[in-house]
């Protein structure tokens, strides 16, 4: 007959690589660089590339209104319109049309 110590020595490794396995699997899905933390950056990173395509129309409309602004290519309208909402003054003859903030 096999003794009962023979018999849980002979379980000893199987059940030791199995909570090994167990432990490096939880890591695997869980840890810092599993796969919960490789979900959470691509998602951050499709927000700021998101992010960074709405900067860049911005910087595209302000380089535009820079190019109209220059002296060889002065618009007078685009002066004249800047010049008056900077300084927040309107000419005597303009028609003023005050609305109500919508915030």
């Amino acid at each position: 007959m096999i003794s009962r110590a023979f018999k849980l020595r002979n379980l000893l490794i199987p059940v030791s690589c199995v909570g090994v396995m167990a432990y490096f699997a939880y890591h695997a899905v869980h840890g810092d660089h599993g796969l919960y933390a490789a979900w959470t950056l691509n998602e951050e990173v499709g927000r700021l590339k998101r992010e960074q395509a709405g900067m860049i129309e911005v910087r595209k409309q302000l380089e535009h209104k820079v190019s109209l602004m220059r002296p060889e290519s002065l618009d007078p309208d685009t002066l004249d319109e800047q010049a008056r909402t900077t300084l927040n003054m309107a000419h005597p003859n303009d028609i003023t049309i005050i609305r109500k903030s919508q915030f």
